[in-house]
Formats: C-alpha cells, sequence, structure tokens
C-alpha cells in the first residue's frame, strides 16, 4: 500500500495500513465480506482480522450484516466521504452555478468529475420532477457508457484511452454503448469538437441529458456539469437552448475556478461547428 521509499517506513503504522487495506476490499459489488474471506485475500491470520473487524465495527467503520458472519461499510465511512465532497473548493463553487442552472433550465444539474473509468456525481440540484431524486451525491456511473463521461474524457488521448479501457470489448448498457474503443473515441471527439455532449435515452431509457467540460488553469477537463430532462428525446426546438444554458453554466464554473476566458470552454478551432 505504502509507495514511498522504505527509508520512511519508520513512519508507518502498520495496523492502521492494515485496517485501510481491509476497508478497500469493500466495493459496489462486493458489499458485504465475511472475516474468512478478508483473511484469505489480506493473507493475515483470522484472529488479527477479527480484532481489526472488531474495532472498525465499534468505530462505526463496518457494521454486522443480518447473518452474523458477514460485514458491511458503515456509516462512518459514509460521513467521511460527505465530509470531503463538501469540503472540496469545486463542490463549493460549483453549488451554485448548478442551482442557477436548475432554475434556468427548470430540470436537474449536475456536477461530476470522473475517476478512472467512472463518473462520480459531487453536486447536485434536484429539479422538480421526484424521478431524479434517487440520483445521490457519490453516486457513480460507467464513464464509457454515458455522456457525462465522455464529456470527462475528451482531453484523454487514444494512448492513454487504451491503458484505461485496455480490452476488446466494452460492457453494453443500451444498444447505443460503444463496445469498443474506435467507436468510443468516435463519440468522445465528436463531443469534444461541439463543446458539449447530448444523450436521448443512451443510458437509460426516459432520460436525456446534455453535458459541457468544465476546465482548471492549465486547460484540462476537471468536471463536467449536466441536466437531465424526463424524456426520452428532446425537441429539436428546445435543444439548442438547453444547451446553451449548460455551456454557459460550465463556463462560469471555468472561470471561477482558473479564471480562464469564456471562449476556451469551446475549442477555438470548432466553435463555429456547435450547430452541427
Amino acid at each position: 500500500m505504502n509507495d514511498k521509499p522504505s527509508s520512511d517506513d519508520r513512519y508507518t503504522v502498520p495496523g492502521l495500513a492494515r485496517g485501510l487495506q481491509l476497508l478497500m476490499q469493500f466495493n459496489r459489488d462486493e458489499r458485504e465480506l465475511s472475516g474468512a474471506e478478508l483473511s484469505r485475500r489480506l493473507g493475515l491470520p483470522r484472529a488479527s482480522v477479527f480484532r481489526m473487524l472488531f474495532t472498525l465495527e465499534q468505530s462505526g467503520f463496518l457494521e454486522r450484516c443480518p447473518d452474523g458472519v458477514s460485514y458491511k461499510l458503515g456509516l462512518a465511512v459514509l460521513r467521511l466521504g460527505f465530509e470531503l465532497l463538501s469540503s472540496m473548493e469545486l463542490t463549493e463553487v460549483g453549488r451554485p452555478v448548478i442551482e442557477s442552472l436548475r432554475d434556468q433550465s427548470g430540470f436537474s444539474a449536475h456536477l461530476v468529475v470522473r475517476d478512472a473509468r467512472e463518473v462520480v456525481f459531487i453536486a447536485k440540484a434536484a429539479g422538480g420532477n421526484a424521478m431524479f431524486h434517487s440520483i445521490q451525491v457519490g453516486a457513480r456511473l460507467p464513464a464509457h457508457a454515458t455522456v457525462l463521461g465522455r464529456t470527462l474524457l475528451s482531453d484523454v488521448d487514444m494512448k492513454d484511452l487504451a491503458a484505461l479501457y485496455p480490452e476488446k470489448t466494452l460492457p453494453a448498457y443500451t444498444p447505443k454503448t460503444p463496445t469498443n474503443l474506435h467507436d468510443l473515441k468516435v463519440l468522445i471527439d465528436q463531443d469534444r469538437d461541439k463543446g458539449y455532449g447530448v444523450s436521448m435515452g443512451g443510458y437509460e431509457t426516459g432520460i436525456s441529458t446534455i453535458a459541457a467540460p468544465v476546465f482548471d488553469g492549465q486547460g484540462r477537463v476537471t468536471a463536467a456539469i449536466s441536466i437531465s430532462v424526463p424524456s426520452q428525446r428532446i425537441e429539436d426546438d428546445a435543444l439548442m437552448p438547453l444547451v446553451e444554458l449548460v455551456k454557459t453554466a460550465s463556463s462560469q464554473l471555468t472561470e471561477r475556478l482558473s479564471h480562464l476566458p469564456q471562449r476556451s470552454v469551446t475549442p477555438a478551432k470548432t466553435k463555429d461547428k456547435r450547430s452541427t
């Protein structure tokens, strides 16, 4: 776990390192794990693992499952995560921007970042439609299958994209999901050239999403702003006004974060393609 040189090992607390490694075994696909399974994965004696489990349970980082054998992450982990999100400058600066976007568009607005191959929701401004209240801060979606993810990948070159997605076939969620690297890159480049992306039922039936990138001071994509429309399709006469609202919001947040001019949200060489 420790990537620091061995000369710094004297500062490492082995018990803490093992406890953190234990917590990292839990994920959205494996929400419940037994002590025996954790012992096997960590290569530690069961007695040592059960002492760690007891300590983490007492402090609220783990909870005992109803079967009395397995454990799951506790509320203390969630509190740490939400405290981190609420303390992020991006979240603090972005929240009023997406609230204004929600008020102007009438639809739920979101601020997202990328964590490797996943999109993470770090702030939301819920619209009037209750169907979107289920999208919680901290929720994750596959980057390759969503317009949000493709927006966040817009400054990743083909070499790095291939390293991120080494498999030949990508998982499909709908018939519109790109299932290979070439098709994914084509969609990423199309949205990058326009300065925004639109998905109509591309990830979830009955939901359309409009997204635009947010840049940092070095011109790198650091986040994306989006709105979710409760419709399988957005009519042509309504689409571009909504696109302009999302682009304006992403531009505002870019300026607040990096003081870049608004034109930097849409690359200058493609700024005349927005109607394509």
